[in-house]
């Protein structure tokens, strides 16, 4: 056979072999998961403001760089004290109605942001607007563990996540060029899209909240107790403290955007050069988060969380020794890649350790681990470099990876496999009643009410891509 022939035919083997693992990376997916998926893309693609924020503030209202941080730290703090209460309203009213009032709401307050002029209206409407914007993630993340297969939603959750980085992408890009013609259009920009995908859940998205069952029912003891409030939730010894050790986990991430930039703008570096960096973690979620989805979705999640935790450390500590631009960019590859193992992991654990009717208030309190440390980060990294310098912050950073690593060990090394949570032989703990759950939990089905679980007409809605996108 002619060399050109050859090559050829393993060109056109290797593209076929890619269609087939990007068929099987998006099929076995319901509709409604598509729709969702759409809505949360729009979303992010219209994430003008929190790109522009901090130069609007400075450079067209001449506030001070002092303001602009007190203003991210309200809107910050607006995000952990919704968390909490969105959890909350997504259990008791329902998961569709609390996406609907968190979208209008945050369409309607970053509409107004644009028209504030007095600094401390523009404060106290962008604590709203933090309220507001951060709102629907337990709703989002309660419906996908609803709505999907125990043994996809690994899957379902990377793919979400990565339309939330993508959409982030395109909109950090566009932001700098409607930035300089208007940041009003930014702002009502935003909201328009933000309405946008309160129309796609309105139109598109049925409630998923599960279907109560009898009263009689053994199967309920577990989420009685849920239904108490956010105390159960507290008392949950081993999910708090996957909660803790998420709070831990965000500390590290968040270091990519808010140490990394002061720490390279003190070795010379300009803003272009923390672009370019900072630009490679985008780039490698978007082009790796689903081949590398296809990697982990059936593996044990303590191995993934125990090594991502310890990869996200060491990934920020090697920055102490990055002395050149490709060598940051290095870094960042390295934690990119524990990123986009933790990200999806985590959150389904979570999920495998929420009762079924407190799926919300559970992804309530783990949405709030990440917003408080989005306060705690920038005190954390500016404390450190300006007492001991960015090296010591780096080294920090490895310590708290390894520390969340051996948390998660200790954490983990009771509960059995859960690498095929779709067996309802599965003799994991879960039901263990320190968690929360049940037998009603999580035995391999979805427990959502029928109209969710497939088309209107009938049809499966189990199906290898979305045919209405």
């Amino acid at each position: 056979m002619p060399v050109s022939t050859s090559v050829t035919t393993t060109i056109a083997a290797r593209i076929t072999g890619l269609r087939r693992a990007m068929r099987e990376s998006v099929s076995g997916l319901p509709r409604e998961f598509w729709w969702l998926w759409t809505s949360t893309l729009v979303n992010r693609l219209g994430a003008f403001v929190a790109t522009f924020m901090a130069l609007y503030l400075t450079l067209d209202r001449g506030y001070s760089a002092s303001y602009a941080g007190l203003v991210a730290s309200l809107h910050g703090l607006g995000g952990v004290v919704s968390a909490l209460g969105a959890g909350v309203l997504t259990d008791r009213l329902g998961r569709r109605p609390t996406l609907l009032i968190a979208q209008v709401s945050t369409a309607a307050s970053v509409a107004l942001l644009g028209f504030m002029r007095d600094p401390v209206a523009i404060a106290a409407v962008a604590f709203l607007v933090g309220m507001a914007s951060n709102a629907s993630r337990p709703a989002v993340q309660a419906m996908i563990a609803d709505i999907v297969r125990p043994e996809d939603r690994v899957k379902a959750f990377s793919l979400n996540y990565w339309a939330i980085n993508l959409g982030f992408a395109v909109s950090a890009a566009g932001a700098g060029f409607i930035a300089q013609y208007s940041y009003l259009a930014g702002f009502l920009g935003e909201a328009a899209l933000t309405l946008v995908c309160a129309v796609v859940v309105f139109l598109k998205l049925p409630e998923s909240r599960p279907a109560r069952t009898g009263p009689t029912s053994a199967s309920t003891s577990a989420d009685a107790v849920a239904e108490a409030g956010l105390g159960a939730v507290l008392r949950d010894g081993r999910f708090m403290s996957v909660v803790g050790l998420s709070f831990v986990v965000a500390l590290i991430f968040h270091q990519g955007y808010v140490g990394l930039p002061v720490a390279m703008g003190a070795d010379g570096f300009d803003s272009s050069d923390y672009g370019v960096a900072i630009a490679v973690n985008g780039a490698l979620i978007v082009f790796l988060q689903i081949p590398v989805t296809r990697f982990i979705q059936h593996r044990d999640p303590r191995h993934l969380l125990i090594g991502s935790s310890i990869l996200a450390g060491y990934g920020f500590g090697l920055t102490a020794f990055a002395g050149s631009l490709g060598v940051y960019a290095l870094t960042v590859v390295v934690w990119t890649l524990a990123e986009i193992v933790n990200a999806p992991t985590q959150t389904g654990l979570v999920v495998r350790l929420s009762p079924l009717h407190g799926r919300g208030r559970y992804q309530g309190m783990y949405t709030m681990s990440w917003s408080a440390a989005a306060l705690v980060a920038p005190l954390m990294s500016g404390f450190v470099i300006d007492r001991f310098g960015a090296n010591w912050l780096w080294g920090a950073c490895a310590v708290l990876g390894t520390a969340a690593g051996l948390g998660y060990w200790l954490l983990v090394r009771g509960l059995s496999d859960l690498s095929n949570p779709s067996d309802p032989s599965d003799p994991s703990d879960l039901s263990d009643p320190e968690v929360g759950g049940g037998p009603e939990k999580d035995a391999g089905v979805v427990a959502a009410p029928p109209k969710t679980r497939g088309r209107a007409d009938g049809a499966p809605a189990i199906m290898a891509a979305n045919p209405d996108l």
